[in-house]
Parts: structure tokens; sequence; C-alpha cells
């Protein structure tokens, strides 16, 4: 059983990481399993087995999100805007009681009092990702990814930068994508590479993998060595490692708001209907995340 709520933790983060404006990373420390992540993905080699008990079913979970919602995220987003962003605000928000127990923690470990590092931490964090969403492209429009040299290494270094900002809570690699000006064209790559996949069309299959290659090795290479980076903030600097943490998360219900333009239904047809619909979702994932997260058992312990 505990595999399966596992699979569907990482059905979440690759939602999430589909989402302009919402950090996988994120999702990861709502659901109580941010920790234990992180180190799977140092320990990888080290402590082989435990770790494959914790990134396996997160791997399986991540990529069924990923390919469920690269058809329906165009849909959701466009037909059902303020309630599907709503929704995700309350999976976030859910987490924030597990984080600041943790955060807490940290401070009791080292008898430290709040201080003026941990507020500077948190607001320049903070800032990091509200700075982000105004960074946000007005009109990133669709685009196709051609198969040459330049696009190849430009897309090896892209999927290091977004998986760096998958990893870190906050921080939407999607976001990041569309600021660069690659988000449409990879998610169109993604798609067409499925559809070639359903009908067994060996060129087209060949064709996107060319493009999704690059990209999945330069994510892998980043996530292992940004979860370095947090392994050892963790270890020297816990209770400001949590207040920038603390910045990232709670700065993400704004980014998720602007980022997909959801107050824009307030002033359609249908802004009373969805603005009770998408109070209910959040109130729902809230709870789901809540109690989620708080059941987790710790696995690195």
């Amino acid at each position: 059983m505990n595999y399966f709520w596992m699979i569907i933790k990482g059905m979440m983060m690759g939602i999430a990481n589909i989402i302009p404006g919402v950090s996988g990373g994120t999702m990861a420390v709502s659901l109580g399993l941010y920790d234990d992540m992180i180190f799977a993905i140092t320990h990888l080699f080290k402590k082989w087995k435990k770790s494959f008990k914790i990134l396996l079913p997160l791997g399986i979970g991540l990529v069924a999100g990923v390919i469920f919602f690269s058809y329906a995220i165009e849909f959701l987003l466009s037909r059902y805007t303020l309630p599907t962003a709503l929704a995700f605000v309350g999976l976030i928000l859910g987490g924030l009681p597990i984080l600041f127990r943790k955060f807490q923690a940290s401070m009791k470990q080292y008898q430290l009092n709040l201080n003026i590092s941990h507020i500077i931490v948190f607001l320049a964090f903070f800032a990091i990702v509200v700075g982000m969403s105004f960074m946000q492209e007005t009109e990133a429009g669709f685009t196709s990814l051609e198969v040459n040299f330049t696009n190849i290494i430009v897309l090896f270094v892209i999927g290091i930068i977004a998986s760096a900002t998958m990893v870190v809570p906050g921080i939407s690699g999607s976001l990041v994508l569309m600021i660069l000006g690659y988000y449409y064209g990879i998610i169109n790559t993604l798609t067409n590479f499925f559809d070639a996949l359903r009908v067994l069309d060996w060129e087209a299959l060949v064709y996107n993998t060319s493009l999704l290659l690059p990209f999945g090795i330069g994510v892998l290479l980043g996530i292992f060595l940004i979860s370095k980076i947090i392994e050892y903030l963790f270890i020297h600097h816990p209770s400001l490692t949590y207040s920038g943490i603390l910045g990232l998360v709670i700065a993400s219900p704004f980014a998720i708001i602007y980022n997909t333009n959801a107050l824009a239904d307030l002033s359609g047809s249908n802004a009373l209907s969805f603005t009770i619909i998408g109070i209910v979702l959040l109130v729902i994932s809230f709870y789901l995340t809540y109690k989620l997260g708080k059941t987790e058992e710790p696995t690195t312990k």
C-alpha cells in the first residue's frame, strides 16, 4: 500500500512540474517526502536498495503524471483556470504545517532563536519566486523544435537548469522553461512523442526522441547536482535552509495565480460557480496534502 501512495504522490509531483508557477519540489515538501527524496538521490549508489524503494514508485508516478497532464493542462487551464489554480494552491498550503514543524525542530536542535538571518533568507527567496513570476513572457506562443546540433546542446543545458528548479521548492521548472521560451516547444514534443508511441510511428518516435533525450540527460544530471547541494545545506545550515524553503513555498500561491491568469475568471459569466468550485477544491486539496504529508513515514532515519 505504501508503494501505491508513493506512486500517487509521484503523479502529483509530475503534474505540478507541468503547470507554470507550480514546483515539483514544493509538492514534495507539501507531501512530506522532500527530505527522503533528496536522501535517495544523493545516496543512489551508496544505498541503492533504499534509494530505489523511494525513487522507483515516485518515478513511475511522476512519468504517469507528466504523460496525462501534458494532454490535460491546456484544456483545464483554458476552461477552468481558477478552480485548477486554487486546487494547486490548496495542495501547496496543506504542506505548510509540516514544513513549519520541521523549521522549528531544526531551530530547537541547535538551540537557535529566530534572528535577522532567517528573515533575510526568507524574504530573499520569497522575492525570487515573485520576481520570476513577473519575468514570464506575456506572449509565449506555440513553437516547434527542430533537430539540429545547436538545439541538442541548448536542450541539454536547459534540462539542467529546469531540473534544478524542479528540485528546489517554490521555483517552477515549467515557468523557467516559459521564461526561456522553450515551454510550449517541449510540451509539444512530449505530446508528439506519446502520439507517435501510441500508433508506433517509428520515424516520429526517432525524431522526437532526438529532442527529448538531451533534455532528459540534462534533467537527470541537474537533479543529481542540485540534490547534493541541498543535502549539504540541510546538514550544515538546516534552519536557514528551511527559512529559504518557507519563503519559496509561501510565495508559490502568488506565482500560480499570477502565471495562470486565474483571476480573469472572476470577471466572466461563470465567476460565482468557478469561485465556489475553486474554494471547495482548495479545501479538499489542502486536507488531502496535509493528511498525506502527516502520515508519511520517514525512511532516511
